[in-house]
């Protein structure tokens, strides 16, 4: 077997379904960003030193990476055939080496050093010193990658290179080609549409000043529209600083991100527009409205960075967040929010963040902290209680605003607003309850827009309110 040529791999899209380089700076940027930042700076022009430099930042787990199924099923079907399957890659020869081993692939690798970076032309060099002109097979992915094909003696296109294709079969070489790329509706995936429901929360100032004219429903939806492309662009920065959590749990590893089914630097380019769309949708609304996304998307990347990780200071800044929804509601529909209703709303957004975390634990098969978290199921009984404390402040503040004047101007028939606070406590109670015992959807704002009885409790409880209003009577005569 000591003539048969060798595979050779390239490893970013190719073997992998991602990019070695772009996961070293999301996984540095998790975990010292400040370093990270530094090393882009003072080594943009100098790829080989960027390269080894967020290598050594990252520590990056490289056994968990996701790879392409069908190269894998070649490399492994080759390496029966007592064929050696060598990686080549531009990226930092550490991680290279260190993938090959846990894929079982030849030890000698080709990969930049620190000092040379291994791509295209100085790849195909180094292949072709090795193993001699046309002594080789390779695989790879992009353009650049022609000098190796053109050096190659078969060569193995991942992905859509008609062009490429054609000047090799002139050239008189074989060519087999791989399925690669990405969906689009993948990418919508990882934009999270489903989470965009949390938004209904601007609404509820225009729905607590009993103003339902069209211009201002129209101004709040647009608010709407950006704070859901904000909300996206933190998403996905989200889901890429959490790649190797999300490949330790047991759902989240279908992630769009995190199983290679759309390219990281691809998110980057969508996370960049989508914040230029909330931007732009914010200053149309005004200076008011655009402070309060621009403070949400500062507040949700550092939630995404550090705050998440952080014990009840993670449950006060997602209270925070759904809280700047409101405000922003009341700034895009120009209607007041008074200091009751922020009062009355924040201890209810501590109990659903409490909720949250009581899901994600009691879902999680073992005892350990969540991934990224720092919670454990000991923990449950202290989160129980501090829910239990917000539904309780949510009912009492609630009962309190009934007694100011302007509750008496807004609700005239006062013990009928005492009535809305039955259903709001069965509603509340409800998701703790179904948090406890994680009957319900990680996110518990996606979970109450889908569950028929907590709406109708809701509705129950709007009902109350309108008709304390007189806004039945007004609209119907009853």
């Amino acid at each position: 077997m000591a003539d048969v040529k060798p595979l050779v791999l390239d490893v970013d899209g190719t073997f992998l379904k991602t990019d070695i380089l772009f996961e070293c700076f999301w996984a540095g940027l998790g975990k010292d960003p400040l370093r990270v930042l530094k090393a882009c700076v003072l080594n943009l022009s100098r790829p080989a030193e960027l390269k080894r430099e967020l290598a050594e930042i990252a520590g990056l787990r490289t056994d968990i990476l996701p790879t392409d199924p069908e190269i894998k099923l070649l490399a492994e079907s080759c390496l029966s055939a007592g064929r050696e399957v060598v990686l080549a890659s531009a990226s930092d020869a550490q991680l290279v080496q260190r993938l090959a081993a846990d894929h079982g692939l030849s030890p000698r690798v080709f990969a930049s050093d620190g000092h040379v970076n291994l791509k295209g032309q100085a790849k195909a060099e180094a292949l072709v010193a090795a193993f001699g002109e046309n002594g080789f097979d390779y695989a790879g992915n992009e353009k650049i990658d022609r000098e190796i094909w053109k050096r190659s003696e078969n060569a193995l296109i991942v992905g859509n290179h008609p062009m490429i294709e054609q000047s090799l079969a002139r050239m008189g070489k074989s060519t087999t080609t791989y399925p690669g790329g990405w969906a689009f509706r993948d990418l919508v995936r990882a934009f999270r549409p489903h989470q965009w429901v949390k938004n209904v929360l601007l609404l509820l100032p225009m729905l607590a000043a009993h103003d339902f004219s069209l211009p201002t429903l129209l101004l709040v939806l647009l608010g709407v529209a950006a704070f859901s492309a904000a909300a996206s662009t933190i998403y996905i920065v989200n889901d890429l600083l959490d790649l190797e959590a999300d490949r330790l749990h047991p759902t989240k590893q279908v992630r769009p991100f995190a199983s290679g089914a759309v390219p990281i630097r691809v998110g980057m380019i969508a996370s960049a527009l989508l914040g230029a769309v909330a931007l732009i949708l914010g200053g149309l609304l005004g200076p008011v409205f655009l402070t309060v996304v621009i403070v949400y998307m500062l507040l949700s990347l550092a939630y995404s960075l550090w705050l998440k990780r952080m014990r009840w200071i993670d449950i006060a800044t997602l209270a925070m967040l759904y809280t700047l929804r409101v405000v922003g509601g009341a700034a895009a529909g120009q209607v007041s929010v008074t200091g009751f209703m922020l009062v009355f709303i924040f201890p209810i957004f501590i109990t659903l963040g409490c909720v949250k975390r009581l899901t994600e634990l009691t879902l999680t098969s073992n005892d350990d902290r969540l991934p990224g978290r720092g919670y454990g199921r000991n923990d449950r009984s202290d989160l129980l209680n501090v829910a239990g404390l917000g539904t309780f402040g949510a009912l009492a503040i609630f009962f309190a605003y009934t007694f100011t004047d302007q509750a008496r101007t807004l609700y005239p028939t006062q013990w009928v607003l005492w009535l809305a606070l039955v259903p709001m406590a069965a509603w509340l109670v409800r998701m703790v309850r179904l948090g406890y015992f994680g009957k319900q959807d990680h996110d518990p704002i996606v979970f109450a827009m889908r569950d028929k009885r907590g709406l109708g409790l809701l509705m129950l409880t709007l009902s109350i309110m309108f008709y304390a209003a007189g806004l039945w009577q007004k609209w119907f005569g009853f």
